[in-house]
């Protein structure tokens, strides 16, 4: 793939990742992702916004040969995550002009993390501005969105922000900019469940600070770029702001299948008394999926089996997986199962202190669920049903 124009002055030269199945050991990547870097060439100078992960860096050379660049002046690092920053010494060896501007947290951790050179680094404060000639580089500090000394640059000429991180999408796609709204949608929710979702008291703020600026293009460093950008500011104005759904995320693991057929009863509980029910497998393994549905979601109840007197370990993942995601839910119950005794409940809940919930009565039976404990199932749909009602969420 060739560079690619974005506007007048700035060209894409990033790389897609069509093939990696996974980011940080972690995050399930089911659309690929992408690394976008660009170039931005003023009347007298050139600047260089973010690098490439480190496995494609020889594309990221290949679209610097094919985009002529002799010479670089500046190379704006938004953040130190390596998918990102990763390619920063070959850039600076390449190009042994070209200065290192970054936030004044940046510097210790490009050191430390990749060892680029101090004395080729110079920080800017959060407004300041780089005069390329007849283009502007202002920059924004946009602290953990997702990490401490993450930045964002702004081209005034082009009503353009460079948004690293945020407002992002792992998703892999030769469309430069959006063009399936369902699709990019669905990627970005998934993404900001993932990644953005602990941050969102601070990406409320960002998106206050952003509100007094004229923005036509927003251009992440992953996934498409936004020529209308109200379509992904509404998304997260919406995923940051708006109360949780009438929706019930039910994460749950059977070994037998006597928790599973309290989650079915549960489910068809909850349905009948008019509010959703998104049941997940924990052993299907995407979490970004189970993420994703926490972002809008009201309660949250964890299906397990009792292990060796514990939650079932699968269970005891996705708790600690909620309480790092720090979904906005407000209400959460257990729902599972035990042969001969065992404390799965209190586990479970003390691995969810930054979970600020009401807990519901959990339901927990030894051995296969009989009538009265079907009924006890009953009773916690409708106890949500109420909880929901009462909280005016639909």
């Amino acid at each position: 793939m060739r560079p690619r124009i974005v506007c007048d002055g700035v060209q894409w030269i990033g790389s897609i990742d069509w093939d990696r199945p996974l980011f940080d050991e972690l995050i399930p990547l089911p659309d690929g992702t992408s690394y976008n870097a660009y170039l931005v060439r003023g009347s007298e100078k050139t600047a260089m916004i973010d690098t490439v992960d480190p496995p494609k860096a020889a594309e990221l050379c290949a679209m610097l040969d094919a985009s002529d660049v002799d010479r670089v002046d500046y190379i704006i690092a938004n953040h130190a995550e390596q998918d990102h920053s990763g390619t920063l010494p070959m850039m600076m060896d390449r190009y042994p002009e070209a200065v290192l501007v970054c936030s004044p947290k940046a510097r210790t951790m490009l050191v430390e993390l990749l060892g680029v050179p101090d004395a080729r680094i110079v920080t800017v404060a959060d407004g300041e501005t780089i005069s390329l000639g007849d283009l502007t580089l202002q920059f924004m500090h946009a602290p953990w969105v997702h990490w401490p000394e993450t930045m964002l640059t702004y081209v005034p000429e082009r009503k353009l922000l460079f948004s690293c991180d945020l407002f992002g999408a792992h998703l892999a796609t030769s469309d430069l900019f959006a063009t399936d709204p369902a699709r990019v949608y669905r990627a970005a929710k998934r993404y900001f469940a993932e990644i953005m979702m602990p941050f969102r008291n601070h990406i409320e703020k960002h998106l206050e600070k952003l509100a007094g600026y004229e923005i036509e293009i927003i251009a992440p460093s992953h996934g498409p770029l936004h020529d209308s950008p109200d379509f992904i500011l509404d998304a997260y104005r919406s995923w940051t702001l708006n109360p949780p759904r009438n929706k019930v995320v039910i994460p749950y693991v059977s070994m037998h299948g006597s928790t599973s057929v309290m989650v079915d009863r549960l489910i068809s509980g909850l349905a009948d008394r008019g509010v959703a029910a998104v049941p997940y497998h924990i052993s299907s393994g995407d979490t970004g999926r189970l993420a994703m549905e926490l972002v809008d979601a009201a309660t949250v109840v964890i299906g397990t089996p009792t292990v060796l007197s514990g939650a079932h370990p699968w269970a005891a993942y996705v708790a600690i997986l909620a309480n790092a995601l720090r979904p906005t839910v407000r209400f959460a119950s257990i729902i599972g199962s035990y042969g001969w005794g065992g404390k799965a409940v209190e586990q479970l809940l003390s691995l969810v202190p930054n979970l600020k919930v009401e807990v519901l009565d959990p339901v927990i039976v030894k051995g296969y669920p009989g009538e009265a404990d079907l009924a006890a199932i009953d009773n916690l749909a409708s106890s949500i049903a109420s909880k929901h009602a009462d909280a005016g969420l639909t």
